[in-house]
């Protein structure tokens, strides 16, 4: 290998040839810039590479010490949209297809429901072992969307999109988060507007770690199953 060819400088090769020299050749002369070795066993030119050499060379350097850097783990989490967005996309994009969906507001405001209390519905040919799955949180939701800070109409639009956004997606369960505020004004509605749409199989009130009683989990009919659905 010439010089030009190696990783190394003029100097460190210099070094690397008194080190060998040094080394295979012990009663020679030593070198006047190192101080006498100890014993060291002789070995044949042909045992020592260059990169040995060097590596004693490098002795007494130590490795750094990465102990203190932080790992970082991703994690890919799926974010509930923003209900006003919803709206105003709705809005800007005008009507939407929603299976010619009307929720009357009539239900709600003759059967409001207390902030902390458990919603729960199901139609009459719904398995019983599916309802109980969505009640225990056995079921997984695709999609769920935050009412809160949404008034009457953005939430109304809210809940049929993300019914929509579901069915496009061939999903069969979401979570619509309404809160329970005092009054459970959004909660009351949201209860209504489901007993009344036509893809909604059941829902209930989120098991506490999802979110308790001011949150729903929806069952849906696949758009398989789905009369109304066009590919």
């Amino acid at each position: 290998m010439s010089n030009s060819d190696s990783p190394f400088s003029k100097s460190q090769l210099d070094l690397l040839k008194q080190f060998k020299k040094q080394i295979t050749h012990p009663h020679s002369s030593k070198v006047a810039s190192q101080p006498e070795p100890k014993k060291v066993q002789e070995v044949t030119p042909e045992e020592i590479s260059d990169a040995d050499l060097f590596k004693t060379a490098l002795g007494g350097i130590k490795k750094l010490d990465n102990s203190n850097i932080a790992k970082i783990e991703r994690t890919e989490l799926r974010k509930k949209p923003d209900a006003k967005t919803l709206a105003k996309r709705a809005a800007a994009e005008g009507a939407f297809e929603v299976n010619d969906a009307e929720l009357s507001d009539t239900q709600a405001v003759l059967n409001p429901v207390a902030s902390q209390a458990t919603l729960s519905y199901r139609i009459a040919t719904l398995q019983h072992k599916v309802f109980e799955d969505l009640k225990a949180g056995n079921l997984r939701w695709f999609e769920a969307v935050d009412l809160h800070g949404c008034n009457v109409e953005e939430a109304r639009t809210a809940v049929l999109q993300i019914i929509q956004i579901a069915k496009d997606e061939n999903q069969n369960v979401i979570k619509i988060v309404h809160g329970k505020g005092p009054e459970a004004i959004l909660k009351t509605y949201v209860n209504g507007w489901l007993r009344q749409h036509r893809d909604v199989l059941a829902f209930v009130s989120a098991p506490e770690k999802q979110g308790g009683t001011g949150a729903v989990l929806v069952l849906l009919k696949r758009a398989e199953k789905n009369p109304k659905f066009s590919k």
